[in-house]
């Protein structure tokens, strides 16, 4: 039985004519739900998390911007890790930035310890939230292999990357190489 693949949106969610809005209409992919979108609590957010992954017997994680930080800090906490094949996280957030001091500081520090299930992180050469330079050390802490996407900004509905083949193509070579590795 395939994983179920989890999409989870960062900070406001995903909007319509977001990769990850166009991913959950074409392959019926489950976005977790989050009470409070526009006012996150990373708490809050690490047991919406939890519960999903609790009700599937295996999934794939698929984050973008604030929910890379969200899987990063979930990881570090929940019993329920082992149910997870493997991550895609994308665009990950620097909420450490000074102008966010306010605005998301229950969200700092960011967890930096590797995760225990593969992970591939896909950053962005001109992400005005995050330098690449850092989202390469957040993929070295977190142990995940680095996908240099070059310049598409955040990679959001901004990016007008449509339903992102590419990011699609990323997440099934993720798919194959663990069940090579593994055998599932």
């Amino acid at each position: 039985m395939s994983p179920t693949v989890l999409l989870l949106p960062g900070w406001h969610n995903s909007g319509p004519d977001h990769w990850q809005s166009h991913w959950e209409r074409l392959h019926g992919y489950t976005r977790v739900p989050q009470h409070d979108w526009d006012t996150p609590l990373r708490g809050d957010w690490m047991v919406q998390l939890d519960s999903t992954v609790q009700q599937h017997p295996r999934v794939v994680l698929v984050a973008h911007s604030l929910a890379c930080v969200l899987v990063a800090a979930w990881a570090a906490h929940s019993r329920h890790t082992a149910r997870v094949q493997a991550a895609l996280l994308v665009a990950p957030g620097d909420v450490e930035r000074a102008e966010l001091l306010h605005t998301l500081h229950g969200w700092r520090p960011i967890v930096r310890q590797p995760l225990p299930f593969p992970a591939t992180l896909i950053a962005s050469r001109d992400d005005p939230h995050c330098r690449f330079e850092r989202a390469s050390g957040f993929a070295r802490d977190w142990g995940a292999q680095l996908i240099d996407a070059g310049a598409l900004g955040h990679i959001n509905a901004d990016s007008q990357l449509g339903d992102w083949p590419q990011g699609h193509a990323w997440l099934q070579t993720l798919l194959h190489s663990h069940e090579a590795t593994h055998g599932h």
